[in-house]
C-alpha cells in the first residue's frame, strides 16, 4: 500500500508549524474549537469503555489504562489534554517541524507523550482509541488511510474521525469565509474538491471493516462566537465514530 503522506500538504502546514500555540494564529479554528473536539472525544471513550465519570469529574487518572494514538497530531494540542487524563499517548505527524514544537511544548508542560515523525504505516503497535482528526482533507487516498488507521486498533477499538463535508456550505464557510474573509486559516489550507461526504466516510470505514456508530456536526455559532456539537447539521464539519 502507498504511503498516505502528501508532501504538498506536509509543506503547507509545515511553514506556520511554528504558529501551533499561538491561539490567534494559522491554527485558531483549532483552539476555538478544542474544548468541543475534546469533550466529544472523551464522551465517545467513556461511553465505549464504559468509564464512569459522573463520580469524579475532575479526576485526571480517568484514561489510565487506554492507549491512544493521534494521527496527524500536529503541534499536540488533543495529545495533551489527553496526557492530563493519564491516557498513554502517542501522536505522529508527518511533519518533523511541527513534532519538534509538539516535543517541545510537551517538555515545558511537564507531559508524558510518546511523539513520532513518519507515516502510520510504519508503526506496528495496536491501540484501544485512535483518532484522525483534520486530516482525511489532506492524506493521498483517503480510503487506503483509512485502511491503515484500522489496522492501529486493537480487537474491539474505537476509532474518531473528524472532517470537512463537501457541500455548498463547506466551499462558503469553510474555504471562502475562513480563509479570505475571517482570515483564521492561511489562503489555500484546504482544498473542496477533497472535503468527504458523511456517506463516503461510512463505506470507507465498511471497506476497512469498521463499523460506524456516531455521527455529529461541528458548527459555529456566530451569536455567541463559539463552536458547539450539533447532531442534526453535520453540513461543513463533522465527526464520525467507528468500532472494530
Amino acid at each position: 500500500m502507498s504511503s498516505s503522506v502528501n508532501k504538498e500538504e506536509i509543506n503547507k502546514f509545515s511553514k506556520n508549524a511554528h504558529d501551533w500555540w499561538n491561539e490567534n494564529g494559522s491554527f485558531k479554528p483549532l483552539h476555538k474549537s478544542n474544548n468541543v473536539r475534546i469533550d466529544y472525544i472523551k464522551q465517545q471513550i467513556y461511553t465505549h469503555y464504559s468509564i464512569d465519570n459522573t463520580k469524579n469529574n475532575d479526576s485526571s487518572a480517568l484514561f489510565k489504562n487506554i492507549s491512544i494514538i493521534d494521527v496527524g497530531c500536529g503541534g499536540g494540542l488533543i495529545c495533551e489534554p489527553m496526557a492530563r487524563m493519564e491516557a498513554n499517548i502517542t501522536g505522529v505527524d508527518a511533519d518533523s517541524v511541527a513534532i519538534e514544537v509538539a516535543t517541545k511544548h510537551a517538555n515545558k508542560s511537564n507531559l508524558k507523550i510518546n511523539y513520532l515523525n513518519g507515516s502510520i504505516e510504519e508503526i506496528e503497535e495496536k491501540f484501544d482509541v485512535v483518532l484522525a482528526l483534520e486530516i482525511l482533507e489532506h492524506v493521498n487516498n483517503p480510503n487506503d488511510f483509512i485502511k491503515v488507521c484500522a489496522n492501529l486498533m486493537k480487537e474491539g477499538g474505537i476509532i474518531i474521525f473528524s472532517t470537512l463535508n463537501r457541500t455548498p456550505k463547506s466551499l462558503i464557510f469553510g474555504v471562502v469565509a475562513a480563509e479570505y474573509i475571517l482570515r483564521w486559516i492561511p489562503k489555500g489550507t484546504h482544498s473542496w474538491g477533497k472535503f468527504i461526504q458523511p456517506s463516503e466516510l461510512v463505506k470507507y470505514c465498511r471497506d476497512a471493516k469498521l463499523k460506524p456508530l456516531n455521527t455529529s456536526g461541528l458548527t459555529f455559532n456566530i451569536l455567541n462566537g463559539e463552536f458547539e456539537m450539533n447532531e442534526k447539521n453535520i453540513a461543513i464539519n463533522y465527526f464520525l465514530t467507528a468500532i472494530k
